[in-house]
């Protein structure tokens, strides 16, 4: 089977752009005429169409966020919120802005960040029920995306969370992502390392209006989880179980280049070799623990750690919490 191109975007996630419309009683089918698509989308479009079709939907309605806040993201927002994080010494102080500006902006859902557990932990707040997993989506592309940027790399996500129940699309989240998803959650949630957080800001006004131009559809390629060297690599060790992983040298050999070009290539894209294994062991170790039955001393050895301690050590530099800990924690947090 053929893996999926990363430049592509999930007719789900079109159809739920061009329910913006619908709700507000506009046709749709003018306005994908006036892009070039069929009044029917039945396959992926690029991510440019995908990004076209937002700053489109955006027009017609004026609201960049499709309808799904508390109040319109009037256009010309997105600029703003770039704009206001631009000259934050630090990511952290950058998302700290970014959130109280969108809180000001759609009013609801609010962000907040929250720093626990070797993680930085972004939770939304909605003053009603559950909103849809695209208007969760849609929040998560824009402060993850404008969070990439400002620091020059992408940032991996460690866990999603959902709030709402899981979607007929489930799948697309989860590839979109590619972290662990969890739907029907207390919260809604993204996290990521809080080691991250003090990454510095160095970004200029003429870097930022090349950032604009480029914008949504940007966002949507290069810092996608499938994107780059790096993914390349992930894929290769995903097809693998940890106890196989080659060598670092061995695995150049097998991408057909040479290691010092695949160590620098890695390193502009902010990435290494032991980092990457690192986070597929921690994303497979999370991803075991809160959706399996499996005991702590077989996950161990299906990560490939030479014995459990090892591997408890490893969990704890991850989330500062034994596995036992994190599973019983996340299990009680599910039944709230």
């Amino acid at each position: 089977m053929a893996e999926p191109d990363r430049r592509m975007i999930s007719t789900s996630f079109v159809e739920e752009a061009l329910d913006c419309l619908r709700r507000h009683g506009k046709p749709t089918a003018p306005l994908l005429e006036s892009l070039g698509l069929p009044p029917v989308i039945d396959r992926p479009i690029s991510a440019e169409l995908y990004g076209s079709l937002w700053l489109a939907v955006a027009a017609e309605v004026d609201d960049e966020y499709f309808g799904m806040g508390g109040r319109p993201m009037r256009r010309g927002s997105f600029t703003l919120l770039c704009h206001c994080v631009l000259h934050a010494e630090t990511l952290e102080h950058a998302i700290r802005r970014a959130l109280r500006f969108l809180a000001v902006v759609i009013e609801d859902p609010s962000g907040e960040l929250l720093i626990a557990d070797g993680l930085a932990q972004i939770i939304l707040t909605d003053r009603g029920g559950p909103r849809s997993a695209f208007a969760y989506r849609t929040f998560w592309i824009l402060l993850h995306g404008i969070a990439c940027w400002l620091v020059g790399r992408r940032i991996p996500i460690r866990m999603v969370d959902f709030r709402c129940s899981e979607p007929v699309q489930g799948a697309d989240y989860r590839l979109f992502f590619g972290a662990p998803v969890r739907f029907d959650q207390p919260a809604s949630r993204l996290a990521f390392d809080r080691s991250i957080l003090a990454l510095p800001i160095s970004r200029s006004e003429q870097a930022l209006k090349q950032f604009l131009r480029g914008a949504p559809a940007n966002i949507l390629v290069r810092y996608r989880y499938d994107a780059g060297l790096a993914a390349n690599v992930r894929k290769r060790l995903r097809k693998t179980p940890p106890a196989a992983w080659s060598g670092f040298e061995e695995l150049a050999a097998q991408m057909r280049i040479s290691p010092s070009t695949l160590r620098h290539r890695l390193q502009v894209e902010g990435q290494n070799y032991a980092g990457i294994k690192d986070e597929i062991r921690r994303d497979l170790a999370i991803d075991m623990l809160l959706n399996s039955q499996s005991g702590v001393g077989e996950i161990s050895a299906q990560l490939g750690f030479s014995e459990p301690s090892a591997f408890h050590r490893a969990f704890r530099k991850w989330t500062s919490k034994s596995p036992g800990a994190f599973r019983r924690e996340a299990l009680l947090a599910s039944r709230r």
